[in-house]
């Protein structure tokens, strides 16, 4: 497994605009279902939302497909692979988890993807990782099980809780494969192609899945209650695909090439908070005192897991997002 040499694109100000990126998506991902929830009241099936959300991000990034075809044949499993678990397996395997078990206990069970990232770095491709990572990977989840009140939905369904954990493990496709190709230079793959083609093939996956024919678009026509207030559907669906699809996408993978998989990730467990958050300003539902308190820990959580930067040269682990973080298998997924 071939070492990069430093790289001052990930440290200094270079490492901060990955964090601003890596928030931006958090806040965007986050805001998705604050969006979509008016719209499955007003009579959408929730995976219809779903296949609206990723057809409709792929049709405004085909421009952007059509620019970077040369990808289809440099790259043709770490498109694959990206619109199958990062696109359309997440969506498609945290839906059908909700269907059997609590909201609460599935939005904990994928945010595992942070600790399973730094298992994959471990003990697949045998890095080691620092205590800081592994001190916010652990205070991010117990912050989101405060964050969502796992013990209100606590129960036993073994599909559920395998399907929830499905979603958990092609979340962790998703950081790694959008770090593969980081240390290639010049010749590493370009991120809006690899988005673009993913969302091209996660569309097709869950067209097969959620069947749009039977979907009632007239919904799409008329107006969604938002906390009362009547907010134009086609709105909430724009908001949905450019800003939660699109824009999350886009920063997201971008921050995992500045930072580094496993930090990234733990920065990403702020999208239960936000969302949470942005549910109470906007559709009503108050925040308890252990969902504050929770929100504060994985803020914490998060800040760890990024604050402790070994120096150039140094012996330390490097699965921090630091600037030795670039230990990291050239070319691995196509």
């Amino acid at each position: 497994m071939p070492v990069r040499t430093s790289d001052s694109s990930v440290s200094g100000p270079g490492r901060g605009v990955g964090l601003g990126l890596a928030l931006v998506s958090a806040v965007a991902f986050g805001g998705s279902g604050v969006a979509a929830k008016p719209l499955i009241e007003a009579g959408l099936d929730p995976l219809h939302v779903v296949w609206l959300r990723v057809a409709g991000a792929a049709l405004v990034m085909l421009p952007l497909a059509v620019r970077h075809r040369a990808l289809l044949r440099r790259r043709p499993g770490l498109l694959a692979g990206f619109g199958l678990l990062a696109v359309a397996g997440v969506q498609a395997c945290y839906f059908a988890a909700l269907s059997r078990i609590p909201v609460g206990v599935a939005l904990l069970i994928e945010y595992l993807a942070p600790a399973l990232v730094l298992g994959w770095v471990r003990f697949v491709q045998k890095r080691p990782v620092t205590r800081a990572a592994a001190v916010g990977v652990v205070l991010a989840v117990g912050g989101l099980a405060c964050v969502v009140e796992v013990w209100s939905g606590l129960g036993f369904d073994a599909l559920g809780l395998l399907l929830a954990l499905g979603a958990a493990c092609c979340q962790v496709g998703y950081f790694v494969l959008s770090d593969q190709g980081s240390d290639a230079g010049a010749e590493a793959p370009d991120p809006l192609g690899v988005i673009a083609y993913g969302l091209l093939v996660g569309a097709a996956v869950l067209t097969v899945v959620a069947r749009p024919w039977t979907m009632d678009w007239s919904v799409l026509q008329g107006t969604a209650s938002m906390d009362g207030r009547p907010v134009a559907a086609v709105v909430l669906l724009a908001w949905i695909v450019l800003v939660a699809t699109v824009v999350a996408y886009v920063t997201g993978v971008v921050s995992v090439r500045r930072l580094s998989p496993q930090v990234a990730g733990v920065v990403a467990c702020l999208e239960a908070v936000i969302a949470t958050v942005l549910a109470w300003v906007l559709l009503g539902e108050h925040l308890s005192a252990p969902q504050i308190v929770g929100g504060a820990i994985v803020l914490a959580g998060a800040f760890i897991a990024q604050s402790s930067t070994p120096s150039k040269g140094s012996a330390q682990p490097v699965a921090s997002g630091g600037p030795e973080r670039e230990l990291s298998p050239r070319g691995t997924s196509a």
